[in-house]
């Protein structure tokens, strides 16, 4: 039987991390497996069930024109951590996909940012919706942004289930 997406990040995550150049590859495949997150080049700096960690690097491929991190290079950053905390918490069985999202700005985002995000770890794959917070702060340790995304979490489809069995439910 394949691997859950939560076991074949947490899987991942344990046996690269530790590797020098580790966090950059598996933040690497991360964006190989969301294209469109991994162009702004986050760093996942810490992962365990339930939490993650992820840097961004302050350069001028996010920023905008008022010389400050672009307000959806931000959002993208939330998204990939509070996943990624819902991801490595998600029993073996179950899958997840964002239902939501929105960001409160706080200040300029300058400098190298760090988003964290603490969720509970879930003890069921059965289909619930879980809101989430993520916090972004600036070196200085200020909270820039606030990211509040709703994770819907279920079954992962099995190779049994018909897909129109699925959809109804």
């Amino acid at each position: 039987m394949a691997m859950s997406i939560g076991e074949r990040v947490r899987t991942t995550w344990d046996r690269l991390s530790p590797l020098p150049g580790g966090k950059r590859l598996f933040s690497f495949g991360i964006g190989q497996m969301a294209p469109y997150s991994g162009t702004i080049g986050a760093l996942v700096e810490d992962l365990r069930p339930g939490y993650a960690k992820v840097s961004l690097r302050d350069r001028r491929k996010v920023r905008n024109h008022l010389d400050c991190v672009h307000a959806i290079a931000l959002m993208n950053l939330g998204e990939i951590a509070t996943g990624l905390a819902v991801i490595s918490g998600m029993p073996d069985g179950a899958r997840s996909i964002l239902a939501g999202l929105s960001m409160e700005y706080h200040k300029k985002a300058r400098g190298r940012l760090v988003a964290e995000c603490t969720t509970p770890v879930l003890s069921t794959a059965e289909r619930s919706e879980y809101l989430i917070v993520g916090e972004i702060r600036d070196a200085g340790g200020e909270i820039v942004a606030t990211a509040t995304a709703r994770w819907l979490v279920g079954p992962a489809r099995s190779a049994t289930t018909p897909a129109a069995e699925e959809s109804a439910a």
